[in-house]
């Protein structure tokens, strides 16, 4: 529909033009109800005030101009001066039919570089996570389908605080080495899970701790051991962990910079020099930051950021300022980089301080996502305010924060989690996800609940399937239910995560439109079995035009139109989930492409139909959906099963 609508407001535009100089940006959107027309255009009430008419005025001289344009087949005036439009329905579905399945958008960028995920390597992943590894890589999946180039990076905080928490559990409250973890029985990232609330829970009660907790991390940095091959170790050996879980989903990355590295290389001395050399911070002399390295805020110039503390060292801000310049290819460094995992034939590389002979070519990005919670607006701000500050305004423009709302925890949830609330817990609404207090879902465990409850509904629908079978069908289910579920709300809403919402397989739902897949397969696959005809034997008319057959009933022909008219439309909600960064556009999208669809074949049965005409019309509304829904389905992570 992408290519259609550019060429009718082309077409539309230069109609006007002629008539009306003044027309400016023509706005053309669908009408509110589809007995009014397909397409519904507003300029008469912008051009009002400019030829001192009355909107309806304007519209009732123009629609005769646009009735004969090509691609309509009528234009008609409705309320003040709306100006709507029917569309040509058989070239509407003849592009429709012939383009489903494929795109050709066209880049806008250069290069695009999408940090997603960024899970502190101390602990197993959970709920929360998924929604940023979820919502990042359908981004990536969004835009690698309109024809951009794109490069996914997780980064790797493997000197933070977090880390360091769970060294000092290991050295202090355990007594084991690197040796000692090898031997750790189960999941090490579990482990690591509970130790750190053990160590975060010591280190709040026996404030003498932190001094020891403070040599560990110096240590850490420095890259002495015994702390640096403890932190090496732990952090490696979950990172492996995350990307497994990830995997589950289908999600995977092109590179992993890790923070020490970063700091090894000198990133951030490179990023602090640029800063002082063109004054976008300076050292506090007075007040409550004194001998800091502060950064004065734009919004309230009132206020300071701390970039560098008094104590020399550096703030999480600023080695994300670092870390950003690095993206876009303006630090004049680059990390060294080694192999970390291979999959499907692709490399997966990792930051390195040690020099090696590859040369992947990371970074250097005309456009950048950081996709991170709404709770990190402010520090995203301040790293855009500080590519201003060096003057490099075409890189601030394009740092895009793509922000999002927590997945939080319900009453009931808390209870099959089995943790005792508090009194004033149990008043709130919800609880938030808490690493140090181990409070949470782990990811692998939701998954895993997931799997059991498809494999028990397969066991019971198929029994007979082979067992490898039944177990893949159960993971594709399993996965189409939680990316689903994280995409079907809005990123500015919290999730309050319930199991049975999560755990349901009917409503709007991934297994709904996975169900609705099948369906469409069952059709083809029994079409083969009846009349040997195969999928791709269901063509349009050699003319290539598509048209409504003439023994088909006028009913027939607006619910097929419709049908098509949402199947056709992908493209357009791919754009716009990508401008607004809203993929619940996608989801709801799908999930009205399956409901129109059950609908439309619920009425007319196909492979029943008698007339030939008919049946070969149906099974093209069938098979251009079934393209689309692919499509969609693909771009949410969703295996058709």
């Amino acid at each position: 529909m992408i290519a259609f609508k550019s060429r009718l407001k082309d077409a539309i535009a230069e109609r006007l033009r002629a008539v009306y100089p003044d027309l400016g940006e023509l706005d053309m959107a669908p009408t509110p109800d589809p007995k009014m027309g397909d397409l519904a255009l507003t300029f008469p009430f912008t051009l009002a005030k400019t030829l001192r008419k009355a909107p309806r005025a304007i519209a009732l001289e123009a629609a005769p101009l646009l009735a004969s344009v090509e691609g309509v087949v009528k234009a008609e005036v409705a309320g003040g001066g709306f100006l709507n439009l029917w569309l040509d329905r058989t070239a509407v579905l003849t592009e429709a039919v012939r383009l489903a399945g494929r795109t050709d958008l066209g880049p806008d960028e250069g290069k695009i570089v999408i940090e997603h995920t960024n899970i502190n390597p101390n602990k197993a992943a959970h709920i929360g996570h998924l929604r940023n590894a979820c919502l990042g890589d359908t981004l990536a999946r969004c835009l690698r389908y309109k024809g951009e180039r794109v490069e996914v990076q997780n980064y790797i905080d493997d000197t933070g605080v977090q880390v360091v928490d769970v060294v000092f559990g290991l050295m202090e409250l355990e007594g084991l080495t690197v040796e000692d973890l090898e031997r750790l029985p189960g999941k090490f990232d579990y482990y690591c899970w509970d130790l750190y609330a053990r160590a975060s829970a010591y280190l709040a009660a026996h404030p003498e701790a932190q001094a020891r907790k403070s040599a560990i991390m110096k240590n850490i940095e420095h890259a002495r051991d015994p702390e640096y091959g403890l932190s090496r170790y732990v952090s490696r050996r979950i990172v492996r962990a995350h990307l497994a879980t990830m995997a589950r989903l289908g999600i995977s990355y092109d590179v992993l910079p890790c923070e020490s590295t970063i700091l090894h290389l000198k990133f951030w001395e490179k990023a602090f020099d640029l800063l002082k050399e063109r004054q976008a911070i300076y050292l506090a002399a007075d007040g409550e930051n004194k001998g800091c390295w502060v950064m004065r805020l734009e919004e309230d110039e009132e206020r300071e950021k701390v970039i560098v503390r008094s104590d020399g060292t550096v703030t999480y801000v600023g080695k994300d300022i670092a870390y950003q310049l690095w993206k876009f290819g303006l630090l004049g460094l680059d990390f060294h980089y080694e192999p970390f995992a291979e999959d499907k034939g692709r490399t997966l590389w990792i930051s390195t301080a040690e020099p090696s002979a590859a040369s992947p070519g990371f970074g250097r990005a005309t456009k950048v996502y950081n996709v991170i919670d709404t709770r990190q607006s402010y520090l995203q701000k301040v790293v855009v305010q500080g590519l201003r500050s060096l003057k490099y305004d075409t890189q601030a423009a394009k740092s895009v924060h793509f922000s999002y709302e927590m997945v939080a925890l319900s009453p009931k949830s808390l209870g099959e989690l089995g943790y005792a609330a508090s009194a004033e817990e149990k008043e709130r609404a919800y609880l938030e996800v808490s690493g140090r207090k181990g409070l949470g879902v782990k990811a692998d465990d939701l998954l895993d609940r997931l799997e059991a409850k498809a494999l028990a509904e397969i066991e019971k629908r198929n029994p007979d399937l082979p067992g490898d079978e039944k177990r893949k069908i159960a993971r594709d289910i399993a996965t189409g239910a939680l990316r689903y579920f994280m995409l079907r709300y809005a990123r500015n809403s919290v999730i309050v995560f319930d199991f049975e919402e999560a755990l349901s397989f009917e409503g709007e739902t991934g297994p709904y439109l996975q169900y609705t897949a099948v369906r469409l397969a069952s059709i083809f696959r029994k079409l083969k079995e009846r009349h040997g005809l195969a999928e791709a034997d269901i063509v349009p008319p050699a003319d290539g035009g598509f048209r409504f057959p003439a023994a088909l009933a006028e009913a027939e022909q607006a619910d097929a139109w419709d049908v098509l008219l949402t199947a056709a439309s992908l493209d357009e909600e791919v754009l716009r989930s990508v401008a607004g960064l809203e993929f619940a556009h996608l989801a709801k999208h799908a999930f009205l492409l399956c409901q129109k669809f059950n609908g439309y074949y619920h009425k007319y049965p196909v492979l029943a139909e008698e007339n030939t005409e008919i049946r070969t019309f149906r099974l093209l509304v069938l098979r251009t959906v079934k393209e689309q829904l692919h499509g969609a389905l693909g771009l949410m992570g969703i295996s058709a099963v």
